[in-house]
């Protein structure tokens, strides 16, 4: 009787240490939790602080006041613009119609030169098959 008296003991000792684990895992989760909540409204609090600074950095008010102060600017008047019969005429079509468009060539070629393979000048090129026969006549005892 007393074997199973000790048993039940450690039972509830080892039940209750085990609770007071999880108790202490869920304490330090809701911690961390309230953490980040805490940290949230900061940085979203943050965020409106920037809000309110660049809606009073972009205002139309301040935004006149620095370009009357700091750039030399005078008024619109109307004889600035001009009628559209004053323009000067369409330059001349320098390519002529049924040819191959000039600056699509030039993509094609800059193209064509990106994927070449590039060559350093410090190693001659040689073609795979010559390359492969002379490194093993070099190899080969003599």
């Amino acid at each position: 009787m007393r074997i199973i008296h000790l048993l039940v003991i450690g039972a509830l000792v080892f039940a209750a240490a085990y609770v007071y684990r999880i108790k202490m895992v869920s304490t330090d989760r809701t911690e961390r939790v309230l953490r980040l909540r805490a940290q949230i409204h900061e940085e979203r609090d943050a965020i409106a602080l920037l809000h309110a600074e660049w809606a009073k950095l972009d205002s139309p008010q301040r935004l006149q006041g620095l370009v009357e102060r700091h750039l030399p600017l005078k008024p619109l008047n109307a004889n600035q613009y001009d009628s559209l019969k004053n323009l000067p005429d369409r330059p001349p079509s320098l390519v002529k119609p049924g040819d191959p468009d000039p600056i699509g060539s030039m993509l094609q070629t800059i193209e064509a030169s990106v994927d070449a393979p590039t060559t350093t000048g410090s190693i001659p090129t040689q073609p795979k098959a010559q390359s492969r026969s002379q490194s093993r006549s070099q190899e080969a005892p003599q």
